[in-house]
Formats: C-alpha cells, structure tokens, sequence
C-alpha cells in the first residue's frame, strides 16, 4: 500500500538521522538544508521533511525557515537537568520489574547487555560498550510495559547518549559503571525492588556527576 510505503520511508529516514546525530556523525552545530539531508541519505524529501520534524520534537534538532536544519547542542545545564529526571523516574522503573519476579528468559535481555558491556571493556572496545549499556537501559524501559514512559525516558536517553560518546575517552574506563549495572541485575533478579531502587538512584547520580566533572574540566559547555 501507498501509505505503508511512506510510513516505512519515514521511519526509515527517521532512524538514519537519528543514528547520525546519537554517535555524532552529525555533530552539534551540523548544518545542512533539506535537499541536502535528502542527498545524504539518498532519498525523497518528504520523508525525509517528516523524519525532521520528529527529531526537533524530540529535542535534537532545529528547523530553521528557509536555512535548514541544525542539530542542537547541549550544554551542562541540559545535562544537570535531564540527569535530574532520568535519577526520579528510572529507579522507580527498576523497583517495579523487580517486584514483577520475572523469569530468567525475561531478564535475558539485560543480562545479555550486562555481559557485553563486561566483554566490551576487557577488548577495549568503548564504542560497542555504550551501545551495550543503551540496550541495558532500553530493556529496563520495556519489561516496566508503560509505553509513554518508555518513549519519553528514551528521547532524553537519546541526548545522553550523544554527551557520552563526546566525552567517553576523557573518563576513566567504565568500570564503575559495569559494576552498578550487574548489581541492578541481581537485585532485579532476586526480586529485590528497593535494593534495585536504591542501586539505579546511586548510579544515575555518580554517572551525571562524573559526565558533568568532565564536561566543566574539559570546558566542553555546548556539544
């Protein structure tokens, strides 16, 4: 069908750019009009028009009339604040999959992406890590089951993770952060809701803190 065939190109055309701009292939401050983004891809501008306009509701882009697009920076302050949400509303999302007592086939997902940032650290591999760790908290997201939270928490994820690919061989290796992953398992695992919840508080606050450290060390106030 006609329609399906749009939508399929749009989403298409929304995933690729959103790609691009996550792991900085459009970096902030990327400029470009819409016939340009369209060669780019190799695709039609309508889908592509469409995709742009939900990226900037998503926060990661700006249409600028009769100039294009822009990807958008973000600064410390963006940072404090989305670090701010993601420490109030995760914790408790983590809390409730532990009380849900789920199947070891359920937690396949998160131990997989446990694992593969584990194996990922030990070759050295920082960028399979980061994926990695944004499977771990994409599967929270699912096994909670409320799909306008899921969708929101992603969208401020999405600049996260942007700000940490940046800012990723300014930092210590990850080791912390692999630890506090598999302790949120194995509290998630043994059904252990408010040690889940008090784990994922403690590691979304020592991960803002420490991005935030290197942001203002490294004087990188927009990206």
């Amino acid at each position: 069908m006609p329609m399906t065939n749009k939508l399929t190109r749009v989403e298409d055309a929304y995933a690729r750019l959103k790609k691009e701009i996550r792991t900085n292939r459009m970096a902030s401050g990327f400029q470009a009009t819409e016939p340009e983004i369209a060669l780019r891809l190799g695709m039609s501008r309508t889908p592509v028009r469409e995709a742009l306009i939900r990226l900037e509701s998503e926060g990661l882009i700006e249409i600028i009339p009769r100039r294009g697009v822009r990807v958008l920076p973000i600064n410390i302050n963006d940072m404090r604040e989305i670090y701010e949400i993601l420490t109030s509303l995760e914790p408790d999302v983590a809390a409730h999959i532990a009380a849900k007592n789920l199947t070891e086939e359920e937690l396949r997902p998160l131990e997989e992406a446990a694992t593969a940032m584990e194996s990922a650290l030990e070759e050295g591999d920082l960028d399979t890590w980061a994926d990695a760790d944004d499977r771990f908290h994409h599967h929270i997201l699912e096994l909670n089951g409320n799909r306008r939270l899921h969708e929101f928490v992603l969208a401020l994820n999405d600049q996260v993770h942007r700000t940490r690919i940046v800012t990723l061989r300014l930092r210590d290796k990850p080791v912390k952060s692999n630890r506090e992953h598999r302790e949120i398992l194995e509290h998630i695992r043994r059904g252990n809701d408010e040690a889940a919840r008090g784990a994922f508080r403690a590691h979304r606050k020592r991960a803002a803190q420490e991005l935030i450290n290197c942001l203002e060390k490294f004087r990188i106030t927009n990206l």
